[in-house]
């Protein structure tokens, strides 16, 4: 296994790192060699404009394993800022990928987010493209905040399934929120992949990939969920499109300050 460094360009606030699904990986594997544990994030336009609104949500943002270029845009930002060859590494396919190094590894993995349906549609699911996959446990937390309490008695039941990779299908932020919790309480390496529970449960389409080469995917989500995606598109992505774009004109007009 060759690492390669592990680079990272900025975007607004947001350290968006220059790998591919291969590279995400075989870090995580590597870190997993080396008990370091943590939190990968799969970042797209609402995860960094999350971060650009709360200081507090860019901090956990900063103190990632590893930030992966999860939407089109942000892959098209890092090919601008010099890495032109940099490709997506979206959330859902990164777990799948992850899934098959941990089949062929005897890794076991955990799957904590969403509701008991769709967790027992996910597993069945995964058994059946990853026949050799251990799933050693799946949680579907209460939707009411967690106390402390409840909160350690969940981690508690995580850490007896002997688990290595915890997915976490949450949603931003409250997914990327209870992973930096987690630091220091977990040998495990977690994984943010947000809607990836549904769409591999087969509860909710992904986006034609040819939708998704255009960078069109919220679109397409939007039309599926516009009450509940509206305020994340229509205010976040012309926000981000202005910020980025004077990012650049500052990196050239102004490069001391970028």
């Amino acid at each position: 296994m060759t690492l390669f460094p592990l680079e990272s360009r900025p975007i607004l606030q947001t350290q968006i790192h220059i790998t591919n699904y291969n590279n995400a990986c075989d870090y995580i594997l590597h870190w997993l060699s080396i008990n370091k544990y943590g939190y990968i994030v799969a970042a797209n336009v609402h995860v960094v404009m999350s971060g650009y609104w709360s200081a507090d949500y860019q901090k956990i943002l900063d103190q990632a394993l590893l930030v992966t270029p999860d939407g089109m845009p942000l892959v098209w930002g890092l090919r601008i800022l010099g890495i032109q060859k940099q490709t997506r590494v979206y959330g859902p396919d990164l777990m799948l990928a992850c899934c098959q190094r941990c089949e062929l590894m005897g890794i076991p993995i955990f799957l904590y987010g969403s509701t008991i349906s769709t967790l027992d549609k996910l597993q069945k699911n995964l058994i059946s493209t990853f026949p050799k996959l251990i799933v050693a446990g799946m949680l579907s937390p209460p939707f009411h905040p967690l106390s402390a309490q409840e909160e350690d008695l969940l981690c508690q039941k995580i850490i007896a399934s002997g688990a290595k990779i915890v997915f976490v299908g949450l949603g931003c932020p409250k997914q990327e929120q209870w992973m930096s919790r987690q630091q220091g309480k977990l040998d495990a390496i977690l994984l943010g992949v947000g809607a990836a529970f549904r769409f591999h449960a087969h509860e909710v389409t992904q986006a034609p990939r040819w939708v998704m080469s255009l960078g069109l995917e919220w679109f397409y989500r939007f039309l599926m969920e516009p009450r509940r995606l509206w305020k994340r598109y229509l205010i976040n992505n012309p926000a981000f499109l202005l910020l980025f774009t004077k990012q650049l004109l500052v990196r050239k007009f102004l490069p001391w300050r970028s």
